[in-house]
């Protein structure tokens, strides 16, 4: 029942409430303003005024939410921008406006107060939906002001005293610019959520591809120089068999040389970039954990560190960088408990565990703990991972040992 809410990210979950936020701008504009006129016509013979005014506010309610709709969706770069329609709902707005003033002036609203209520529903509401669709605070700033010289404009073209076109136009004015803050700031916020979440997947990427160009580096080094000098010696060698030298052999003896030395450096590279440091591993899950905001607190004294030996110490570390990775991509985690404990028994264990797991899985399971169980497979250990409920996912590495010692890591 509650995986609709759980199941969204930071951003998908500050849209949802913003977005219903607005939508109870459509049942608040009906039932506040639009029962008015029905509610001041009780008793009386004629209802055919009060009803067609009712009808006038559900329409322009309704219009303007899927306004509302239709321009959040702009704002977080799904849709283009909803001109026409922010068109259609000013115009709509303004004949709504001057029907209602022109039934003041002749006589036609059952009560006097009923029209003051009236205008600030029309007015009011569309000027927020109207901010939504705009992304110029200078545009934003005009929405009111227009909105009120138009009210107070009408009510003194139709003949109603300057005083009322002014409390008209002063009522309209205060809250439209209420309204125009509140939705102008809400858009402002909800596209910078999402501006910050991308940025977050494209600071992953970024990091991904820095490793990428990394590895791409030293394999340059390593092999341009040994294929320079393997090009050179065997064009040399080439010469030498032509002119039937007996030098040309000592030349091959030494490109193969070259290239199984080459052949080594290889391995060394490739060693080297898939082995990852435990210690190394577990601050950079501190820093990337506490940058992405969650609650990250790291207890890791270097010089008491478990002695493990290099390959648990390799496929562990590996298994807190896929943690890691896991935690920020999936779920909406706050709090994160990272626990290294090497037993009398024998076993390193290591846990890491976070909360804000979605119920269910984004998509098909990746090949990422598919990898950690070889790399632990090939020192006899083994790798659970799964939900313990209220949204924790826990997982536990446990890799054989004979060096007892216990180190806990909190993030």
């Amino acid at each position: 029942m509650t995986g609709w809410w759980k199941n969204r990210s930071s951003a998908g979950k500050v849209e949802l409430y913003t977005r219903w936020s607005f939508y109870l701008f459509v049942a608040l504009e009906i039932v506040s303003f639009g029962m008015v006129p029905v509610a001041a016509a009780a008793g009386k013979s004629s209802h055919t005024v009060p009803l067609l005014l009712f009808t006038l506010v559900c329409g322009h309610a309704a219009l303007c939410g899927v306004l509302t709709s239709e321009s959040l969706h702009w704002v977080v770069g799904r849709r283009e921008r909803p001109v026409r329609l922010a068109v259609v709902t000013a115009v709509a707005s303004g004949a709504a406006t001057f029907i209602v003033l022109a039934l003041e002036a002749a006589g036609k609203i059952p009560e006097r107060g009923v029209t003051a209520m009236l205008l600030p529903a029309f007015t009011w509401f569309s000027a927020g939906a109207l901010v939504l669709a705009l992304r110029s605070v200078r545009k934003m700033r005009w929405v009111g002001p227009a909105a009120a010289a138009g009210t107070g404009l009408t009510a003194l073209a139709l003949g109603l005293p300057a005083g009322e076109a002014l409390g008209y136009a002063v009522v309209v004015l205060l809250g439209s610019l209420f309204f125009i803050f509140t939705c102008g700031f809400s858009a402002w916020l909800l596209r910078t959520v999402y501006e910050l979440d991308h940025s977050r997947e494209v600071q992953a990427r970024l990091a991904v591809a820095e490793e990428r160009l990394r590895f791409g580096r030293d394999l340059h080094d390593v092999m341009g120089r040994n294929l320079a000098v393997i090009a050179l010696k065997s064009e040399l060698a080439i010469q030498l068999a032509r002119r039937e030298r007996p030098e040309a052999v000592e030349q091959m003896i030494e490109v193969q040389r070259i290239a199984q030395e080459s052949q080594r450096e290889v391995r060394d590279v490739v060693r080297g970039y898939r082995q990852a440091d435990l210690a190394v591993e577990l601050e950079g899950a501190r820093g990337v954990l506490s940058a992405a905001g969650m609650d990250c607190r790291v207890d890791f004294r270097a010089g008491r560190g478990p002695e493990l030996p290099a390959e648990v110490q390799s496929a562990l570390g590996w298994v807190v960088r896929e943690a890691t990775t896991n935690i920020l991509r999936h779920g909406d985690a706050h709090r994160c408990l990272i626990r290294l404990t090497a037993e009398e028994t024998g076993s390193v264990t290591l846990l890491v565990e976070n909360d804000g797991a979605p119920e269910a899985p984004a998509g098909p399971p990746g090949s990422g703990l598919a990898g950690l169980r070889e790399r632990l497979a090939a020192l006899d250990g083994t790798l659970q991972a799964g939900l313990v409920g209220d949204g924790r996912f826990r997982l536990r590495a446990e890799i054989p040992n004979r060096r007892p010692q216990e180190l806990e890591v909190r993030a």
